[in-house]
């Protein structure tokens, strides 16, 4: 099941961010910044009420927002619940009145086959940048700047 994140899941999404980031694929967060952007996420619920996977639509500036913290647990993977997760954060911004949403990925043929198109990191506002400077690459990035418009 996909559902809006609660508090009480908290310690699993971070526990999931924390697996990815240890492997390079995604930026961790804190418990700290996981409390503060709660209201961003989406989790996917398993049968036994265990957290297998998360995501989040960060709302960036009046017109953008950003698909981030992407994560289906290994055993989960294949089944469609990423392509769910990006749907349902889709949705969301389309709800908000937001009709340019963007991610930075190492999963570019995922994104595109999803409707996403790679754009230059430049075209992004300097305000998009602020979480980079946490990330162990930072300033050399190589992830890849993706961009549907709704």
């Amino acid at each position: 099941m996909i559902r809006k994140a609660k508090i009480s899941d908290i310690n699993e999404i971070h526990a999931i961010l924390a697996h990815f980031g240890k492997k390079g694929l995604l930026l961790p967060r804190s418990r700290s910044e996981l409390y503060d952007q709660l209201r961003d996420f989406t989790v996917y619920e398993t049968d036994e009420g265990r957290i297998a996977g998360c995501t989040a639509l960060h709302i960036c500036w009046e017109d953008l927002a950003e698909i981030r913290s992407l994560a289906v647990l290994e055993g989960h993977q294949g089944k469609g619940i990423g392509r769910r997760f990006v749907h349902e954060c889709l949705s969301e911004a389309i709800a908000l009145g937001i009709y340019r949403v963007f991610t930075l990925t190492y999963q570019q043929g995922f994104f595109q086959r999803l409707g996403f198109r790679i754009v230059d990191k430049s075209l992004l506002p300097h305000k998009v940048w602020s979480d980079c400077i946490k990330c162990p690459k930072f300033p050399d990035c190589d992830e890849t700047a993706m961009l549907m418009e709704i």
